[in-house]
């Protein structure tokens, strides 16, 4: 069952994050950036929320479970369609790429997630998640403390070597990671693989065969 209360009834304070950290918000959206495909037409943002990345990022399509954040969704021109990660309403190999931000962890299933992505991907597409690293700074503060948060109460944070492993058993293959929100240094900082910073980003293809 989608765990959509709480961002229904507290739309407004989720949006407030990003005006209140635009140093980590620019961040994590370089760091995403970096391994979408150039051309974001045919593209899908599972789990889009109030289309805070889509709409700065160019992806066009969204699915989102919770009301009140598909509408925010769709004022910023993001076409939006209501739906869960593990039964996308889609038909097989209707997208180019698939974008999951900060979604993995509210999900039921991850695996059947991922293998709902490759289903609408069409062959020689991509699929790019964005997460916190459950072993990172950020993720171990985010998991002390979540029975306290209105966001991530019901949350299941996942390291890097899970998300790998999930994307794996889904079929995806040649995996490439970034991550951002490096201790001890700027917020902007990109760096290859994962391990070090909190928010990281894997891309997965999909085979052309």
């Amino acid at each position: 069952m989608a765990k959509t209360d709480p961002f229904d009834i507290h739309a407004d304070d989720y949006d407030r994050w990003f005006y209140e950290h635009p140093l980590i918000y620019a961040a994590e959206l370089k760091a995403v950036d970096a391994l979408l495909p150039p051309s974001r037409e045919q593209g899908l943002e599972v789990g889009v929320g109030s289309g805070k990345f889509a709409s700065r990022l160019g992806v066009p399509i969204g699915v989102e479970p919770a009301t009140a954040m598909a509408e925010r969704a769709a004022r910023l021109g993001i076409d939006v369609y209501p739906g869960v990660a593990e039964a996308l309403p889609f038909s097989a190999g209707r997208f180019r790429y698939v974008l999951m931000v900060a979604t993995i962890c509210f999900v039921d299933d991850p695996l059947k997630a991922f293998e709902e992505a490759f289903r609408v991907i069409r062959p020689g597409g991509c699929i790019v998640v964005g997460f916190i690293d459950r072993e990172s700074e950020i993720g171990r503060e985010y998991e002390s403390r979540k029975e306290t948060s209105v966001f991530y109460r019901d949350a299941r944070f996942h390291t890097a070597g899970e998300i790998l492993d999930f994307l794996v058993r889904a079929g995806f293959q040649q995996p490439v990671f970034k991550q951002t929100l490096i201790p001890g240094e700027r917020e902007d900082v990109v760096w290859e693989g994962y391990g070090t910073g909190s928010f990281v980003v894997v891309r997965a293809e999909r085979s052309g065969a």
